[in-house]
């Protein structure tokens, strides 16, 4: 969004001054005694567009530079004894841009050039000492706006090795800090979860030892056991190696929709639109926004059924996750620290995402999330 509108401000820049430097060059022309003759008004159209062009200074500065430069020989030529402005700020954008040697060479180029045409339109008649004094001007200023154009340059060019510099070091610390991360995580988390699951796993060998059925609800803990040591490795894993290894997808929703019905949740999953590859992090939370409203589904809505929609779309992913659970549309939902961190992961990615109850009874969540697919070669 900043960089839009960076690129707003800056094409509103390059017109005002193209505008501004073509007005000057015409009201300089239009201050000297001309006829309306075809010449004449080939000259103005050149101060004209000499002007204009400098537009598209930043896009195409080699360009600009041969149309200034062509335009301000011409305008010489019809009999316009005009500096060669709009020359002069094509050379600084060429120069800032890093096009030094050809901005040389058509220098050298315009710098012959622009003698002759003022000959041939005999506006160069006055003496050998003005027409030298005139050229040395001429060559100053191009230099000027070629050095203050090479200097700009340099001067970006450090400020991009410096922000790649502080870039290099926050990459750096956040790096220690996963590290951190997931030491903290180790040691506080490994160990509860691995006697849940060591448990649970007893408890069950002893049920089926006895010949006793298994509850439902121990399997269910069992299996979200045996999950949450399986997401919390896959965790650790992320932080270390920075997303070499990342954690549940969309390939994995299915296998969660399945769990869930084991406990007594009748879930299920649809798949529409044409399938294709979206960005990790999009995965990534679309597991995470389905994870959390089962659990929440399981938990609290007191609901039998659940429907989980995926809608591949082409430049977005749709999700919905409906329940039949005890909601109503005249109770507001609380906003509780499920829901708040789903809505955090779709808008860090800069979707959308609707939690309410619906009209016709039970809960629904929602959530668009934007994926950029790369152009079909």
């Amino acid at each position: 969004m900043g960089k839009g509108r960076f690129r707003v401000r800056t094409g509103v820049s390059n017109w005002a001054i193209a505008v501004g430097v073509a007005a000057t060059l015409l009201l300089t022309g239009l201050s000297g005694q001309h006829s309306a003759t075809g010449l004449d008004l080939l000259g103005y159209v050149l101060l004209t567009a000499g002007g204009l062009a400098l537009a598209a200074g930043r896009r195409a500065p080699v360009l600009v530079l041969a149309v200034t430069g062509l335009c301000a020989v011409g305008y010489q030529a019809a009999g316009f004894d005009v500096p060669a402005v709009a020359y002069l700020f094509a050379v600084y954008a060429a120069m800032r841009a890093g096009h030094r040697a050809i901005t040389v060479a058509a220098s050298v180029t315009v710098l012959a050039a622009l003698p002759l045409a003022a000959l041939v339109s005999g506006l160069r008649d006055t003496g050998e000492a003005f027409a030298q004094a005139r050229s040395a001007l001429e060559i100053a200023w191009l230099i000027a706006a070629g050095a203050a154009g090479e200097a700009l340059r340099q001067a970006e060019r450090r400020a991009d090795e410096a922000e790649r510099t502080r870039e290099e070091t926050a990459r750096r610390r956040a790096d220690e800090e996963r590290l951190h991360i997931a030491r903290e995580l180790h040691d506080s988390l490994t160990h509860q979860i691995s006697v849940i699951k060591v448990q649970s796993e007893a408890a069950v060998h002893v049920a089926r030892k006895r010949g006793e059925q298994v509850p439902e609800a121990l399997l269910a803990i069992l299996e979200a056991g045996r999950e949450a040591a399986r997401e919390l490795r896959a965790t650790l894993e992320a932080l270390r190696d920075d997303d070499t290894t990342p954690p549940n997808g969309l390939d994995h929703i299915l296998e969660l929709v399945e769990r869930v019905g084991k406990s007594g949740l009748a879930a299920t999953l649809t798949i529409e639109g044409q399938r294709h590859d979206v960005p990790a992090a999009v995965g990534r939370t679309a597991y995470r926004i389905v994870q959390e409203s089962l659990t929440n589904i399981a938990r609290h809505a007191a609901a039998t059924t659940a429907s989980v929609r995926i809608d591949y779309r082409p430049d977005a992913l749709a999700l919905r996750v409906d329940d039949d659970g005890r909601a109503r549309p005249d109770t507001a939902p609380e906003p509780g620290i499920g829901l708040l961190g789903m809505r955090e992961r779709v808008t860090a990615l800069g979707g959308h995402l609707r939690a309410a109850p619906r009209s016709e009874g039970g809960f629904t969540v929602q959530a668009e999330l934007p994926v950029e697919r790369a152009p079909a070669s």
